[in-house]
C-alpha cells in the first residue's frame, strides 16, 4: 500500500483533526505520532531515520494510506519523492497560538519525562531520543524555547513547503476551513457531518502533570525505605 496523502504540517497544527478527517474520507489508517509509540518497529524505523540512516519507507507505511504529524512531517520532501503519486497537505495555524500550544503540550511532555522511566523501559528512552533528534534538535536546532526563533522556523517551513511542492500537488489547509477545500483537493464528496475538532491539549497537559509527579516517585520510595529501616 503506497501513501496517498503526506502531511507536511508541524504537530499542533490540527494534525489530529486532519487524521480523523482523512480516515473519515476513506484514507485509513492514517499514520500519526500515536501510531509510533506503541510499535517497536515504528520506533526503530524513525530512530534510524533521525540518525540519517537509510529507511525502507515502503515498510514503514506498508499499512497506511496517509501520514500526518511528527515524525513523518519531518521527512515530507523525502516522502513526496518516494511516493510521487501522493498529494501533500500542509496544515497551518496562527504561529503565536501554535507556539503556545506546542510549548505547553508536546514539548512539555518531553521535558517532563522522568529519567528513571526511560532507564526502566528502553523503548521509552529510544522514542524520546528519536523525537529529540527529529524535532527539537533537528527541526528547531535546539532553540525551541526561544519563541522568536521557533516561530521563524515555523514560518520558514511553510515557505519551504510551498516552494518545494508543485502547487497542483499541494493543499495549504487550516482546520477552521473545514471540509470543502480538503474534499475538493482529494476529489471526495463533502461529508454531512461537521469537520472533526479534536483537541488533545487537555489530555497532553494531564500527561505532563502525571509525568512530573512520577519524577518524584524514586525520592518518595527512598524516603519510605529510609523511614522503614530507621524506624
Amino acid at each position: 500500500m503506497a501513501l496517498k496523502v503526506i502531511g507536511a504540517g508541524f504537530g499542533r497544527t490540527g494534525t489530529n483533526s486532519l487524521k480523523v478527517a482523512l480516515e473519515q474520507l476513506g484514507l485509513k489508517p492514517c499514520h500519526h505520532m500515536k501510531e509510533v509509540g506503541p510499535s517497536l518497529n515504528q520506533i526503530r524505523w524513525f530512530d534510524a531515520a533521525s540518525k540519517g540512516e537509510p529507511v525502507d519507507w515502503d515498510a514503514v507505511f506498508e499499512n497506511f494510506e496517509a501520514a500526518v504529524d511528527w515524525p513523518a512531517a519531518a521527512y515530507y520532501l523525502e516522502l513526496a519523492e518516494h511516493f510521487p503519486q501522493a498529494k501533500v497537505i500542509l496544515s497551518v495555524r496562527d504561529p503565536e497560538s501554535w507556539y503556545k500550544s506546542t510549548r505547553e503540550t508536546i514539548y512539555a511532555v518531553g521535558k517532563a519525562m522522568p529519567y528513571w522511566l526511560k532507564w526502566l523501559i528502553p523503548p521509552v528512552k529510544r522514542l524520546t531520543q528519536m523525537v529529540q533528534r527529529t524535532v527539537w534538535q533537528g527541526v528547531f536546532a535546539g532553540d525551541f524555547e526561544n519563541r522568536d526563533s521557533a516561530i521563524q522556523c515555523f514560518n520558514s517551513h511553510i515557505r519551504r513547503v510551498k516552494e518545494s511542492i508543485p502547487a497542483d500537488r499541494l493543499l495549504v489547509h487550516a482546520a477552521k476551513e473545514g471540509w470543502e477545500p480538503l474534499c475538493n483537493f482529494l476529489g471526495k464528496p463533502v461529508p454531512k457531518t461537521p469537520y472533526p475538532r479534536v483537541n488533545e491539549a487537555r489530555d497532553l497537559k494531564l500527561v505532563v502533570l502525571i509525568l512530573k509527579l512520577l519524577a518524584w516517585l524514586p525520592v518518595l520510595l527512598a524516603a519510605a525505605l529510609a523511614y522503614y529501616l530507621f524506624l
